[in-house]
């Protein structure tokens, strides 16, 4: 494994010396060259965070899965590290999927989906997958262990282990797609985390005939409750929701080891962006919740592949449950440390069409805006960046709706969800040079997106058409890089 990370990393670090940086992000991970998706093994281990994550080093598109990596000491400012695994022994040969880490007697241990292409071709009704396991002394280097968990009969999409210690026992869920195309989760457990038992559970299943897979699972106590985060693929729109190629969203139930998964909140989404998808959730070293998420989205047009890379990751966010069982997203506390001096945005009401130019350059910011919904009759109103990116409120659909315009990249198209019920509106949003995430009311609502605005277009904007709106409050600050 050691000389096909050694090429990799040799092809990294020469497409590093000539990037294109129009769309790289100033504050968020994401990879040098090549193609990033899914985080994995999300943990805090000796000392120091650690992402990892699904990487095609050779190429901007898709390709035989790595895992790249990456380390920070506050999940802010983040290193890069060499690539932790690169496919090619006989049970990962075609590449190394999904999966998380476990910090074990100071080891890191990986587990990950093992994917073989039967035909050799790429086809996707030809594959076999298995849970397989790498073991780290340092962090850093990894030795692989083989196959932990073969394929169960009837399955053969059967990838993206998430692991956990509980009750004096490891546990594993495991993303499935059964004999009948139907989306599950299967559950596994073992003793210790060299030998898993051959005999699993199906923790949970889908009840929509559409959903043929749920990718990327994850399953974790809020709370008194436990909350199942997944992928389902497959599910069809409704109205203005489930309008991505694949959704993200969650369950909330009753669990423990002695007894079923009874289900107490259905299927809600965690997001209503358009770039938000395989999220992974880990404990801080203060045993808070959290999650980052691949912000991008399968078969979307992706701009910076022309300048060598391709993919993201999201802001880490904390997660924290409601009374009413709703999960509730923010941004990390630990944000704040890339604030520069704060400008204060002056109370106003915005008269009919007029627009407020808040910053010349938005390419890294923050800002906190809060509106008196009673004293806006506004058709429309909110932010925007240059002539391509707009979150608004709409006053007579009574949405909350984030936009993008970018006709040059074959981009065009909203997200929106309800607006709240609520006199007042809270709206913090992060921008970067090329996304926009968005969270309403102190993580009743986010929306997450990629946004493609040339250079001299950054523009950060506030308006109102038709009709006035009332701004009771407005502070921004210019952030700081925190990627090396």
């Amino acid at each position: 494994m050691k000389q096909r990370i050694d090429l990799a990393s040799t092809a990294l670090e020469t497409a590093r010396k000539s990037l294109n940086k129009q769309f790289y992000p100033e504050y968020h991970l994401a990879t040098y060259a090549g193609w990033l998706n899914d985080p994995n093994g999300l943990i805090y281990h000796e000392g120091l965070y650690h992402a990892f994550y699904q990487h095609h080093p050779f190429s901007s598109d898709w390709g035989p899965m790595h895992w790249g990596h990456a380390t920070s000491k506050d999940m802010v400012n983040w290193q890069h590290q060499p690539i932790a695994l690169a496919p090619g022994d006989e049970y990962d040969r075609d590449g190394c999927f999904s999966g998380s880490a476990i910090s074990h007697e100071g080891k890191l241990y990986l587990f990950y989906t093992g994917h073989i292409w039967l035909d050799g071709e790429g086809n996707d009704s030809q594959i076999y997958q298995s849970q397989c396991l790498a073991i780290s002394e340092d962090g850093i280097h990894f030795e692989k262990k083989g196959v932990i968990i073969p394929s169960p009969e009837g399955y053969m999409h059967f990838r993206d282990p998430k692991v956990w210690y509980q009750d004096a026992r490891w546990w594993m869920v495991v993303g499935a797609r059964d004999s009948l195309d139907q989306g599950q989760i299967l559950l596994f457990s073992s003793d210790e985390l060299l030998h898993w038992s051959d005999e699993y559970q199906v923790l949970a299943k889908t009840d929509d005939k559409n959903v043929y897979m749920w990718e990327c699972p994850d399953f974790f106590p809020l709370g008194e409750q436990f909350v199942t985060l997944f992928s389902p693929q497959g599910k069809k729109p409704q109205g203005h929701q489930y309008r991505n190629r694949f959704q993200n969203g969650y369950l909330v139930g009753n669990w423990s080891p002695n007894q079923p998964y009874e289900i107490t909140n259905q299927f809600t989404e965690i997001d209503f962006g358009h770039d938000f998808y395989a999220p992974q959730t880990f404990l801080a070293e203060d045993d808070r919740r959290i999650a980052i998420a691949w912000m991008d989205m399968w078969e979307s047009n992706m701009p910076s592949k022309v300048d060598g890379w391709a993919g993201c990751f999201t802001l880490p966010r904390e997660l924290t449950l409601n009374d009413q069982g709703k999960v509730l997203v923010n941004p990390i506390r630990e944000l704040t440390s890339l604030r520069q001096e704060a400008i204060e945005i002056k109370p106003s009401v915005l008269a009919k069409n007029q627009t407020i130019v808040l910053h010349s350059d938005a390419s890294a910011c923050e800002i906190e805006l809060i509106w008196d919904l009673q004293q806006s009759p506004a058709e429309k109103f909110g932010l925007a960046i240059g002539n391509g990116a707009e979150f608004f409120i709409d006053g007579q659909t009574q949405q909350l709706t984030l936009s993008r315009h970018y006709p040059e990249h074959v981009i065009s198209d909203y997200r929106c969800t309800a607006l709240p019920q609520t006199r007042h509106l809270k709206i913090r949003a992060f921008i970067d040079k090329s996304s926009l995430e968005v969270f309403i009311n102190d993580g009743e609502l986010c929306f997450t997106s990629r946004i493609y605005p040339q250079e001299g277009e950054r523009a950060l904007t506030l308006f109102a058409i038709n009709q006035s709106a009332k701004l009771l409050k407005g502070t921004m600050w210019q952030l700081n890089k925190s990627v090396e």
